[in-house]
């Protein structure tokens, strides 16, 4: 173990000193001697670190009398990434925390510069020239876009594929209300978005179309472009981040708006949130932008420093004249992104994304050899997760198979409503399951979750 000690042997002797104690055997003379190990773990030198850290925390569990850790295939828009250590303890250092606004940038300059990272790394992924300071969550960056595609086309009709994620459109729904926006949402066929022959009476202002969507489907973006090409609408793309790592980028294939949950950045799980949200626009849109947005200036001294600018757009100067009443950010969770993007690297976001897609890959073929499982949306190509139909309702599936040790996927139903809402249909909803595979699957725990779900639906 002393490769992956923390501590160099001046500090052990520094601290051993500060305490009045002569070795580590003192030290830890209250533990028990029949408690202590007595000698090395069995570690092969050279192991990763997160191979090191699921070592340490298979010892812990066998404290257990029953692990209460459940290996993860659900995803639905939260996924089960690996965060790395240096992510948390980067992220959280008194340089980029601070009490105060970033309004105040004398006092904020490294949380500034650190927002201005992530703003570039956004748009790099996005494929567009700026992203804000990012938003609340994904399902508000994407009522954000909508409301600035609306006010950009001057048209209220709203065409939102059903492969974005349901929570987002209720969300978006309960929104429009108040707005007065139309949404009209698009159904799906084979797991990806039919629009219509023509517009009729419905020219739509604004597309929203997901890249992937909620089932994991890769939608061709260059067909909704086209449609907004001929009627002036505004495309607003609903994009995986880790998908970059391998797709040609949203800007790239035609977006004015990208929009995405920044989870997948850095972010753990955590029972839902915080998350963030991502918000990229074109050129032309930049002063529509809603939130904060970080630029880069000099100080009266020449030197570089970091301000919000295009202030003229917030509410808290022009009030109910501002582009949006979004006033502040999810600047913890935007540095965690930022450290994480930067601790990849082009080359590190495109393996993770590798690994999830040959995962994906490896177990979609796998659960559909086995009897009575079939595929949702029939041949067309997936990336990090896919949706299945059982011989048993999906929900009956989830709670089999955690009695089993495995967050098994999610249930259609529980996404879609049993009735469905255009993007499956009520039977399939019930008997679907949406399954996803990250980086940290490993090929046995998949054969696992294989073998299991085979037992659990019989």
């Amino acid at each position: 173990m002393p490769d992956y000690l923390p501590h160099t042997d001046d500090e052990l002797v520094q601290m051993l000193a500060f305490l009045g104690l002569s070795s580590l055997d003192e030290l830890f003379a209250a533990v028990p001697e029949v408690l202590r190990l007595g000698r090395g773990l069995a570690l092969a030198d050279g192991s990763p670190e997160p191979d090191v850290l699921a070592r340490m925390e298979s010892l812990g569990e066998a404290n257990r009398a029953r692990s209460d850790r459940l290996v993860c295939f659900a995803g639905g828009g939260a996924y089960d990434h690996e965060v790395p250590p240096v992510v948390r303890a980067l992220a959280g250092r008194s340089e980029f925390v601070t009490s105060y606004t970033p309004y105040q940038p004398e006092v904020a300059q490294g949380c500034l510069q650190a927002v201005f990272e992530f703003q570039t790394m956004v748009a790099r992924l996005a494929g567009l020239p700026v992203s804000n300071a990012s938003l609340y969550d994904g399902a508000n960056a994407l009522v954000e876009a909508v409301n600035l595609g609306v006010a950009a086309s001057g048209r209220q009709n709203v065409w939102v594929s059903a492969g974005i994620q349901p929570h987002w459109r209720a969300v978006l729904r309960t929104f429009a209300a108040g707005t007065g926006h139309v949404v009209i949402d698009v159904p799906l066929e084979n797991g990806v978005t039919r629009w219509p022959e023509g517009t009729g009476d419905e020219v739509p202002g604004v597309l929203v179309i997901g890249y992937p969507n909620y089932l994991g489907c890769l939608e061709d973006i260059g067909e909704a472009r086209r449609i907004c090409d001929a009627t002036g609408a505004l495309l607003v793309v609903a994009a995986d981040p880790v998908a970059a790592g391998l797709l040609r980028s949203p800007g790239e294939c035609g977006a004015d708006v990208v929009v995405g949950e920044g989870q997948p950045l850095g972010t753990a799980l955590s029972f839902g949130g915080p998350y963030l949200g991502l918000f990229a626009v074109a050129q032309q849109h930049v002063r529509r932008l809603p939130g904060r947005l970080v630029g880069e200036t000099v100080d009266i001294e020449g030197t570089r420093a970091y301000v919000t600018t295009l202030r003229a757009r917030e509410q808290d100067i022009r009030r109910e004249k501002a582009t949006s009443n979004v006033c502040t950010n999810q600047t913890l969770m935007a540095v965690y992104a930022a450290v994480q993007l930067g601790w990849l690297g082009t080359s590190g976001l495109r393996e993770v994304a590798q690994r999830c897609a040959r995962g994906t890959r490896f177990c979609r073929e796998a659960l559909l050899s086995l009897a009575g499982v079939e595929p949702l949306t029939g041949a067309t190509p997936t990336l990090r997760e896919f949706a299945v139909r059982t011989p048993i309702p999906g929900r009956l599936a989830i709670e089999r198979l955690a009695d089993e040790g495995y967050l098994g996927g999610l249930s259609l139903a529980d996404l879609v409503g049993d009735d469905g809402d255009g993007s499956v249909s009520g039977d399939d909803a019930v008997h679907g399951l949406l399954i996803a595979v990250t980086e940290r699957r490993t090929r046995a725990e998949v054969e696992g979750f294989v073998r299991t779900l085979d037992k659990v639906v019989r």
